[in-house]
């Protein structure tokens, strides 16, 4: 097939002219010679009103094979953010990106391992090599750009516990030791989930230091030459599948101004099998290693007569993706802004993933579609724009479709390093990420919840439609540092991320969490998040409606809402504000 990318003509040169509030507010269709080019059609007779059935055109869109998993970067998945921006300007919403256009280029590159020529080796202290089998046993990469080939010498092994360093928290999991060239072996999550403990950390919610992130990011800090994350499916909230899943194939990363060369060497996950064999051959036992790492003063251990050494040969691929950005003008404030984000990416086509028989309820093809994550927020987004288009706003509505979201929240975090409008003009946003289509519930779920006082107006509006907030069920998952709110939050932006509820009309709380678990379990980066026409989209419709009252009341307003006090972004927000 050969892709041909819309470049929008006439109307991806359409500039922002709503610099006043008398100017013009620019009225832009997509040209029919521009739609044609695009991979698939832009939907027909979608109305401002917020519907399933609209809702629906775009999300199986989204989902298609065509678009063959919204791989950042690949001529196809760049297909699809060229096909958001065409329906942007179809809508009439006026671009927001690079130098009048729908698009912010986003330099990456893309780094494939060769498992066949790579090689984790672990020396035994009798001296046998034990070679890690790749996805059975391990998952790694590295993430230095300028190399196809990285290696590291055999170096001590050394379990650093959660591998923190919080001194807010008086937390030092690498004190009083030297890493450099050393292979650490991290526990994943908190110590406050694994104890239950409410006095460590934030007990059973996950902070940014239970993140895999920031795990590696603090190895690389400590001079590791590798970073190792031992996998256990309640404390990383997936099983070692969404691993092999998520982790293989080509990763994406931002091309960095050192070309990667502050990270270790290699990074990756191991079994929590293959740990406890690790372990047990330096005459530990793992449990009780774990059992002492959540408690505070714990101390390093050097895992005697065990070397590391590895070697990864990879593929590496500059490319470019892009955010999409749209604009509504307000009439009134233009230069403040209600911001909507939704990522459009996913994880591409990752070969070998075929499973079953076609044709049968349980084969799987290797392309991961992401209908739920993302093409519900992705939709929502242009729902909410084209519904934001047919009202008149006082303050400017701001629509980022980010990319690279599954490899990191790169295209956000780039977004909030490199905004198009300035962070200090952003009222609050809204993020959208990831919605189940369970039909209607009696609630809706906020992630972070006690965070800011868009809580406030979110329940507002859910009181009109005898409705309730629910806290994240799951804090321990850390899904309010899973998602691309985090990347403007980080920079005081206030952040509303309110997930469909789970608690059904038809079938109470134990139906929602049972349909939840399920996706974990069965779609969740899998190829089998894939759009059927029989979803019940009634409840995420409702949840989207709610979602556009809330911006759109702040649209037309003069409130700027704000994070409740003590809340750690608060401090960010008032600088930026102040400058």
């Amino acid at each position: 097939m050969i892709l041909r990318l819309a470049l929008l003509s006439a109307a991806a040169a359409l500039t922002l002219t709503a610099c006043a509030p008398d100017a013009a507010v620019p009225v832009t269709e997509a040209p029919a010679a521009a739609a044609e080019e695009l991979l698939l059609p832009l939907p027909e007779g979608t109305t401002p009103a917020i519907t399933a059935a609209d809702l629906a055109v775009r999300i199986k869109t989204l989902a298609d094979d065509t678009f063959e998993g919204r791989g950042p970067g690949t001529p196809a998945g760049e297909a699809s953010a060229a096909w958001i921006a065409a329906e942007m300007a179809r809508l009439g919403v006026a671009p927001g990106g690079d130098n009048g256009t729908y698009f912010q280029e986003v330099k990456m590159v893309n780094q494939t391992v060769d498992p066949a020529t790579s090689e984790l080796i672990v020396t035994w202290p009798d001296g046998e090599d034990l070679s890690l089998g790749f996805k059975s046993q391990a998952v790694y990469w590295s993430k230095r750009q300028n190399a196809d080939q990285v290696s590291f010498a055999p170096g001590d092994v050394v379990f650093v516990g959660y591998g923190v360093v919080a001194p807010e928290f008086g937390w030092n999991d690498y004190a009083g030791q030297d890493y450099t060239g050393k292979t650490v072996i991290i526990l994943v999550n908190d110590p406050g989930f694994a104890t239950g403990d409410a006095s460590l950390f934030k007990g059973n919610a996950m902070t940014y230091y239970g993140r895999w992130t920031y795990k590696f990011e603090e190895a690389a800090r400590q001079g590791a030459a590798a970073a190792l994350v031992v996998h256990e499916t309640d404390a990383a909230a997936y099983g070692w599948d969404v691993v092999t899943g998520s982790w293989t194939g080509a990763q994406s990363d931002l091309v960095r101004a050192d070309g990667g060369a502050s990270r270790a060497a290699v990074e990756g996950w191991i079994t929590r099998e293959t740990a406890e064999q690790m372990f047990a051959k330096a005459g530990l036992d793992f449990a009780a290693q774990k059992a002492a790492a959540n408690t505070r003063g714990f101390t390093p251990v050097v895992m005697e007569g065990l070397k590391v050494r590895g070697t990864v040969n990879q593929t590496i691929e500059p490319l470019s993706s892009r955010n999409v950005v749209g604009v509504i003008p307000g009439a009134t404030t233009p230069d403040e802004y209600v911001l909507y984000t939704a990522h459009w990416d996913h994880l591409g086509m990752k070969t070998g993933e075929k499973t079953g028989k076609e044709g049968e309820d349980f084969y799987e093809d290797d392309i991961f579609n992401g209908a739920v994550d993302n093409a519900t927020g992705t939709a929502a987004l242009l729902e909410i724009a084209e519904a934001m288009k047919a009202e008149t706003l006082d303050r400017s509505a701001l629509f980022v479709s980010v990319t690279l979201e599954e490899s990191g929240l790169l295209g956000s975090a780039f977004y909030a390093e490199n905004p198009t409008v300035p962070l200090s003009k952003i009222v609050a946003g809204i993020n959208m990420d990831g919605a189940l289509p369970i039909g209607p519930t009696k609630d809706m779920v906020v992630v972070g919840y006690g965070a800011s006082q868009l809580e406030d107006r979110l329940k507002d509006v859910l009181a009109t439609q005898g409705r309730v907030i629910k806290a994240d069920p799951t804090p321990e998952a850390g899904y309010f540092y899973r998602s691309d709110h985090i990347s403007f939050a980080k920079k005081g932006v206030p952040m509303l991320y309110a997930d469909g509820g789970e608690d059904k009309v038809d079938g109470g709380v134990a139906a929602g969490k049972a349909a939840a678990a399920a996706y974990t379990a069965e779609r969740y980066h899998k190829p089998m998040d894939e759009y059927s026409d029989d979803w019940d989209l009634t409840g995420f419709e409702q949840d989207i409606k709610t979602l556009f009252q809330v911006g759109r009341d702040i649209a037309k307003s003069a409130d700027w809402p704000t994070w409740y006090a003590g809340n750690e972004f608060e401090a960010a927000r008032k600088e930026s504000l102040g400058q």
